[in-house]
């Protein structure tokens, strides 16, 4: 399981990309959509067209990490992720398959 601390920022890209592509490739779309937070300690996470393969882009102190997840029924919900930066709890949701209709927050400590 991939271990996310509480306070990491997650980036989830939208468009669909090709699951050929490597750290290079990913790296790249990074760079061009958020410059300056390849190696800021944040997950970028990306899926295919059927939604049924997701990878995870992240710096690991030393080097890059991609952490890849198949569906071998099904697809990955997409359902009221509708920006950039989600938060830790949507993306477990996510790899869980859990869709939410309504997600309220109870209170935020400033």
């Amino acid at each position: 399981m991939l271990a996310v601390q509480g306070n990491a920022r997650i980036f989830f890209f939208h468009n669909p990309i090709d699951m050929r592509k490597g750290v290079e490739g990913l790296s790249c779309l990074v760079e061009n959509l958020f410059a300056g937070e390849l190696m800021s300690g944040a997950y970028f996470v990306f899926v295919n067209r059927s939604r049924d393969k997701m990878k995870v882009l992240y710096w690991d102190n030393d080097g890059f990490a991609i952490w890849w997840k198949r569906l071998e029924k099904g697809s990955f919900r997409l359902l009221g992720i509708d920006k950039a930066l989600i938060e830790r709890k949507e993306f477990f949701m996510l790899l869980e398959g859990i869709t939410p209709h309504r997600m309220q927050k109870r209170f935020k400590l400033a």
